[in-house]
């Protein structure tokens, strides 16, 4: 008899190989790649298809493992893939693809340093790769930033959610410190694998076959030869997207009642932030953390009710500045917004973080 609730010590990336399993995946489709490889790795030393029939397939190439993922997600079922962020980059046509039409699936990306080959160390800086689309085409894909190894774990069967609920592809993106770093986590529920009959009352649009019903056959696919239809599509996942960005913001607040600067970050970044505030706080400097969960949709709106409220904000994360440029776009110069990163896979300490503040400040 499986136990409903498991706590384990665990790193990132296991924790979500777990998490899947739990969550009633069908299916998943990768290649190994530094610092995401332990997710293969567990799910083939678990081996969940002899106990759920979850598919595991090390693919030959991140190009692969995409497109079958495509063909996965077109039948309904609950299928995902994992890599850093070199082999995110090959599988950019094969989301678009996925986005135009209209197919869920879960993508995880661990982020490593770049550009090119780059490194093995952690780095952030695949965010407007992730938010703004990165193969063709106007599309969207949500995006989830966990700050934890228990995140990593929550937010697979999360994102599976929303990926089904609005038919669209979405990422969990993390990075070399989530996923290489080991916490205590509660992994989920076991949740069984849907049935073919109960795929087919959930996903009326899978191309799954008839079954014993009368609907006719359907075809996935995002190709439209006139151009009336395309932008009739196209359209379709813009209205598809307001309503995501409407309902689906997810953001966290800590130590912002009295608070007269902010610091906005992300994953690991807001991890390292909320020790510089602790330092600060002792200092005598009133800030507070302001952590985005989703990048898509991004929270503009409260982050903009957030420049009202605060003298300055410093924007932290692991890059050259990307997420910088959506808080200045929120904030619309109302007060100073600065940005402080390392890069090339080097992690910053609360120390740089505190005198970057000053920055602010000044």
């Amino acid at each position: 008899m499986k136990e409903d609730k498991e706590v384990l010590l665990l790193k990132g990336n296991e924790a979500l190989a777990r998490a899947a399993i739990r969550c009633g995946c069908d299916g998943y489709f990768g290649y190994p790649i530094t610092p995401q490889s332990e997710v293969l790795e567990t799910l083939a030393e678990l081996k969940p298809w002899e106990t759920t029939g979850m598919v595991v397939v090390q693919a030959e190439s991140e190009v692969a493992s995409i497109n079958m993922l495509y063909g996965g997600g077109g039948t309904g079922k609950r299928v995902m893939t994992s890599s850093a962020s070199p082999g995110i980059a090959l599988m950019q046509e094969g989301i678009s693809y996925m986005a135009g039409a209209e197919v869920p699936g879960l993508i995880v990306n661990v982020q490593r340093g770049g550009p090119g080959l780059g490194t093995i160390q952690p780095s952030q800086s695949d965010y407007n790769q992730a938010t703004r689309g990165g193969g063709n085409g106007d599309y969207e894909v949500i995006v989830l930033a966990p700050a934890s190894v228990q995140e990593m774990a929550d937010f697979v069967d999360l994102a599976f959610t929303l990926a089904f609920k609005y038919r669209i592809p979405a990422m969990i993106l993390s990075d070399g410190v989530i996923g290489q770093m080991m916490e205590k986590v509660v992994l989920p529920p076991f949740k069984p694998r849907r049935t073919e009959e109960e795929i087919r009352k959930e996903c009326p649009w899978a191309a799954n076959g008839r079954g014993s019903s009368k609907r006719p056959l359907n075809v996935i696919t995002s190709l439209e030869l006139e151009p009336d239809k395309m932008e009739v599509r196209n359209l379709h996942l813009q209205k598809k997207y307001r309503e995501i960005e409407a309902h689906e913001v997810r953001y966290e607040c800590s130590l912002m009642d009295d608070a007269e600067y902010a610091i906005i970050a992300f994953g690991s970044a807001a991890r390292i932030s909320k020790k510089a505030i602790e330092i600060a706080r002792k200092r005598g400097i009133k800030v507070g953390l302001f952590r985005p969960i989703t990048l898509w949709p991004f929270p503009m709106h409260e982050i903009a009710d957030l420049s009202r409220k605060v003298k300055g904000i410093l924007v932290m994360e692991i890059n050259a500045g990307q997420m910088v440029k959506d808080v200045c776009l929120a904030v619309e110069g109302r007060i100073p917004v600065k940005q402080y990163g390392r890069l090339g896979g080097i992690v910053p300490d609360p120390d740089e973080i505190i005198e970057a503040l000053k920055g602010v400040q000044s």
